[in-house]
């Protein structure tokens, strides 16, 4: 891989932040605190709260790369990136085929089940009367999500019955959303929601994440307080070295680079349990990949300059 030093190195960089999906907040977030390591280090960078005409225009611009912080829909799903491969213009992460899987939960969860990692069973909610299909095959509780969100968006942990409608309109959405139906994975004493950041070849530091409420949902990651994150973890060495292997073998079947984010449940018998990939994860003062490289002894500015270094083995595009 390319390193460098020079700030110059990098061209004009556009920064695409904020966006048009569920999780725009969360991009505006990351973007501001990205925009300002960057320019502590000297690099070209504009921030740009990105529209679908904005991003189909950067290359008559004259930005020689971009760093891509849009979460969720257009900037996540492979969208964003085949625009700027048609442009020639490198860019941050994943290319759009593992962008596009990742961002879908359901293949993703195909992929790592044929190819034997474990991932706990699901089904897909085709219409709401599946639910109680996936009450009969699960049990109570479990999760009820969109298949293509982000940041726990529309996400519900169902513990009776009488909840079951509520969950299907929350994943369903507006928008007619993708549905499916999760076992829940129950944890031991030490908790049981986990997450493994990904940094070029390397598997990071494990975090393991006490929510304030029932779950990580999205006030847990991004509002609350109360929330309380552990690195290190506190697990077994070779246990943690065991799961990082499986986190990063999961994160290069989809076809991912450079840098992202695999998170995982612990059960009671401190088996891993994946749960989803995230190509684009979240980049603020709550999120995990910086706290995952602060344990490795890499600070946020390090770390956006090292993301940003990828797109040097890149030129004309991903």
């Amino acid at each position: 891989m390319r390193r460098t030093n020079n700030p110059k190195d990098f061209g004009r960089v556009a920064l695409l932040m904020g966006g048009w999906s569920s999780e725009r907040q969360v991009a505006l977030w990351s973007g501001q605190g990205i925009e300002a390591a960057l320019k502590a280090r000297g690099v070209d960078v504009t921030a740009i709260d990105a529209t679908p005409e904005q991003v189909l225009n950067l290359g008559r611009l004259g930005f020689d790369r971009v760093f891509n912080i849009l979460h969720g829909t257009g900037g996540e799903d492979g969208t964003v990136q085949a625009a700027l491969q048609l442009q020639k213009i490198p860019y941050t992460g994943s290319g759009v085929l593992a962008c596009a899987l990742a961002m879908d939960k359901l293949r993703t969860k195909r992929i790592w089940k044929a190819e034997g990692l474990p991932t706990p069973d699901w089904l897909w909610v085709e219409q709401e009367s599946d639910l109680q299909r996936a009450a009969q095959q699960f049990g109570y509780p479990f999760i009820v999500k969109p298949s293509d969100e982000g940041s726990s968006v529309g996400v519900s942990k169902v513990k009776r019955a009488e909840d079951l409608h509520a969950a299907w309109l929350s994943a369903r959405g507006e928008q007619g959303r993708t549905v499916m139906a999760e076992r829940f994975i129950a944890g031991g004493a030490g908790g049981h929601e986990f997450t493994c950041a990904i940094l070029g070849e390397e598997a990071l530091p494990l975090i393991r994440i006490e929510p304030e409420g029932e779950f990580y949902d999205y006030h847990a990651k991004y509002l609350s307080d109360n929330t309380r994150y552990h690195c290190p973890s506190g697990l077994d060495a070779a246990l943690e070295n065991e799961i990082r292997g499986i986190c990063l073998r999961a994160f290069q079947l989809l076809g991912a680079r450079g840098w992202g984010r695999v998170d995982f449940m612990l059960d009671a018998q401190n088996r891993p349990w994946l749960i989803e990939a995230n190509l684009v994860p979240g980049m603020t003062s709550h999120s995990l990949v910086p706290m995952a490289a602060r344990a490795r002894g890499i600070d946020y500015e390090t770390l956006c300059w090292r993301i940003l270094e990828d797109t040097l083995d890149a030129e004309g595009g991903g």
